[in-house]
């Protein structure tokens, strides 16, 4: 016999799941069509349901024609999504840190055979120093970087940071977004969970750039599972946050 405080449970992650499916549904044409890329390998596809690429893709502003720059694009998940997204008339620079791939040479091999592929020539792999990572070629209309935000704070001084973060600033066009998405931790818990458990408190993460000069355009809830006490180690199964800033 369910107790009233699991019935209330239950339609709640129900709800939820409603809600990203109805959303999933409504995301622009262009952003299906990106998603559906019959290029993108299987082991990527699967991962969608939980990432719900569309939706995001819909959230962080990003548009046929747009000029965006995706920081620390990883294993190239949403490259080939950004890059169909965007367009013939958009440009994607897929970038990373001239410090990280002196350090490991073959980091953005991945994402340079992504770049020669037929189809994605709008693609350009670029390693700027880690204070420019965002200066890559504009104005931008989007800076956008996914479950990377707490790998750099592990890897950078608040100083470091705060630098990154204004080179974003200065690298979008007025009225441009800066898009956030990462792992979330327990709200009140700051920075502390960025290398123990890889995630990272949004309301740091907020903090953070607002300090840059960005505004908070939006705080979106697509990605948070009511079911995840957001102390266990982050995944893309467990609570995202996403947050677009906009520049003034």
């Amino acid at each position: 016999m369910f107790r009233p405080h699991t019935i209330i449970y239950v339609l709640t992650i129900a709800l939820c799941s409603f809600a990203g499916a109805v959303s999933a549904q409504n995301a622009p044409a262009y952003a299906t069509a990106a998603v559906a890329d019959s290029s993108r390998p299987a082991a990527q596809r699967a991962d969608d349901a939980a990432r719900m690429p569309a939706t995001i893709v819909a959230f962080a502003m990003v548009k046929p024609g747009s000029v965006v720059a995706e920081v620390r694009p990883g294993r190239g998940y949403y490259t080939r999504i950004l890059s169909k997204a965007v367009g013939a008339n958009g440009k994607l620079y897929s970038v990373d840190s001239a410090e990280r791939v002196q350090a490991r040479p073959d980091r953005m091999d991945g994402i340079n055979a992504i770049a020669a592929e037929a189809g994605y020539s709008n693609i350009e792999v670029a390693t700027p120093p880690f204070a420019s990572l965002a200066e890559v070629g504009g104005p931008l209309d989007v800076v956008w970087t996914t479950n990377g935000y707490h790998d750099m704070i592990n890897g950078q001084t608040p100083e470091e940071m705060a630098a990154y973060n204004k080179s974003v600033f200065r690298a979008l066009k007025s009225g441009g977004y800066y898009f956030v998405l990462d792992h979330a931790a327990q709200v009140g818990t700051g920075l502390s969970a960025t290398d123990t458990i890889h995630r990272i408190d949004p309301e740091a993460v907020k903090e953070q750039v607002l300090a840059a000069g960005f505004t908070l355009d939006a705080d979106g809830d697509a990605l948070n599972r009511a079911n995840d006490d957001r102390t266990t180690q982050g995944k893309f199964e467990n609570s995202q946050f996403m947050l677009r800033f906009r520049k003034p």
